[in-house]
Formats: structure tokens, C-alpha cells, sequence
């Protein structure tokens, strides 16, 4: 049996602002004016973090965009929303980001056999230096692959 795995959005500025060292997949309380809106891709996650806090795990930043056939009962696009993730997994979580200065970001949102699931990645903050010796390597990868080409 396939599990079907359908792509909402991906966070690739987190790829840009931070090192990634550890992923792994949680849930998402919803309600079901945001999952409509999920449905149509209407999402932002640029600002996004996760935190613990009081033994539970939330999301902070994801913008759903309001459903345009919701009635009065829509839901706020910018309001924090509950992680579903085990006991276990939020105890760690908890344990590297206090101790080692590490931050959780999303990186991916979709959907998994119809619920929505988000990849969260304990990640470290990359420096100026960092983030430009990076740029100046996916160029010169860049040009290299230019001259392959033109010499083939």
C-alpha cells in the first residue's frame, strides 16, 4: 500500500537561513476552513517556528490564508497552531533547543493520506559568511555544469 504524499508548500528560505540537522514529521490541529484553504495552496510559511512550551508542542508564523467561501465561522490566518507529536519527541525537541541554542523551523507542509502533516528540522542559524560561501559555491556549480553543456 502507496502513501500518497501531496506537497502544500515547502519553507526553501529555511535551507538558505539554516543548517538542517535533524527532520521528522508531526501533525497539525486544523479546522476545516484551513484545510480548504490547504487544499487550494493558499499558505505562507516564510516567518514560521515552532516552540515547546508548557509540555506542548505549536506551530507560530504559519499564514493560512481565509477561506473565500467560509462563512462567519473562518478562521484567524496567523493564530498559533498545536503540533501533534509523542510525549518522547517533544521531550527532545525541548531538550536540544534549550541546551544547544538550536531553533525548530517547518521546512515542508502536505498532505498524507488526506491529513496534513508538516516536516519540522532542528536547525542551527547560519551566519553571514555562511549563507554567502554558500551562494558563491551554487554559482560556481552553476558555471560549471554552463560549461559541460556548451563543450558537449
Amino acid at each position: 500500500m502507496a502513501v500518497k504524499e501531496k506537497l502544500i508548500a515547502e519553507n526553501r528560505r529555511a535551507r538558505f537561513d539554516y543548517q538542517l540537522l535533524e527532520r521528522l514529521e508531526a501533525g497539525l490541529v486544523l479546522t476545516g476552513t484551513e484545510v480548504k484553504s490547504l487544499r487550494d495552496g493558499r499558505t505562507t510559511m516564510a516567518q514560521s517556528f515552532a516552540e515547546v512550551r508548557d509540555g506542548e508542542a505549536w506551530l507560530h508564523g504559519l499564514e493560512i490564508a481565509t477561506y473565500e467561501q467560509g462563512n462567519r465561522a473562518n478562521h484567524e490566518p496567523m493564530r498559533p497552531r498545536k503540533l501533534l507529536l509523542h510525549r518522547r519527541e517533544i521531550d527532545s525537541l525541548y531538550g536540544k533547543v534549550r541546551e544547544k541554542g538550536l531553533t525548530i523551523v517547518p521546512t515542508r507542509l502536505y498532505f498524507k493520506d488526506g491529513r496534513v502533516k508538516v516536516e519540522l528540522a532542528v536547525a542551527r542559524g547560519k551566519e553571514q559568511r555562511d549563507k554567502r560561501r554558500d551562494v558563491a559555491e551554487r554559482d560556481a556549480r552553476r558555471q560549471i555544469e554552463r560549461a559541460l553543456k556548451q563543450r558537449g
